[in-house]
């Protein structure tokens, strides 16, 4: 009788242990591989709100700076004819006098003054006591420009919106002035510009075309610096009646 065949040794594989049959990924080892995860891409939404804000305010920052310019370039002049109202006078004289001078004009705006280096200090100083019209006078042949104004006429804001114009500001000085017939005057060498309102834009175009212009000072380049004057100015006469 035929004897029965037994399987040749290590040549079969138990069922579910890696047959050809099995479905799936197993791992060597019989280990299941886990099913891979699938991640959707993620928009910056946080960085494009971000980068969006920044271009919205540069954009916003131009504008503004653009309009600023605008506003300066409608305001600004080239010539003293420009400036409507502006009184331009002839004061021949320059002569240095120690004694007290009568004017012409009511504030001065040139004519005999006081000796150097007695100048009224004009390096963006706010007095506030009516200074020496001699002194203050000397300051504008070295090219300043005198603000001055009524004490009277104006309130504390308007007097301190006139000083901001001076404050600081090199060849500028400003003062109150007694007996002044208008609230503000505005005074560069031969030239004068009387005013009613601290808010007036010609203001601000005298004293930028007229501080320091060496076309309409005598002395140009001259020293408006004297900080004994600022620290102690010389007070005008009181006017007589």
């Amino acid at each position: 009788m035929a004897k029965d065949r037994k399987p040749e040794s290590g040549n079969a594989r138990p069922a579910g242990k890696g047959g050809a049959g099995k479905v799936g990924s197993t791992a060597k080892g019989g280990r299941t591989r886990p099913a891979a995860t699938v991640v959707a891409p993620q928009r910056p939404w946080g960085l494009i709100a971000a980068a969006v804000a920044v271009v919205v305010f540069a954009a916003a920052v131009i504008t503004y700076a653009v309009v600023q310019v605008d506003k300066a370039d409608a305001t600004k002049v080239d010539a003293v004819d420009e400036i409507q109202g502006v009184q331009v006078y002839d004061t021949a004289s320059a002569e240095h006098v120690t004694t007290s001078v009568d004017y012409e004009q009511s504030p001065p705006v040139g004519g005999p003054h006081a000796p150097p280096p007695d100048w009224a200090d004009c390096t963006g100083t706010v007095y506030d006591v009516d200074i020496r019209h001699e002194n203050a006078v000397h300051s504008l042949e070295h090219g300043g420009v005198w603000i001055t104004y009524d004490p009277e006429a104006l309130s504390e804001d308007e007097i301190a919106t006139l000083a901001d114009l001076v404050d600081g500001v090199a060849g500028r000085m400003m003062s109150p002035y007694a007996g002044l017939d208008s609230p503000i005057s505005l005074q560069s060498w031969n030239h004068q510009l009387k005013l009613e309102s601290v808010t007036d834009p010609r203001i601000k175009q005298f004293a930028d075309f007229l501080t320091f212009n060496s076309e309409t000072t005598p002395e140009p380049g001259a020293s408006c610096s004297n900080p004994s004057f600022a620290a102690s100015p010389l007070v005008a006469e009181p006017v007589t009646p």
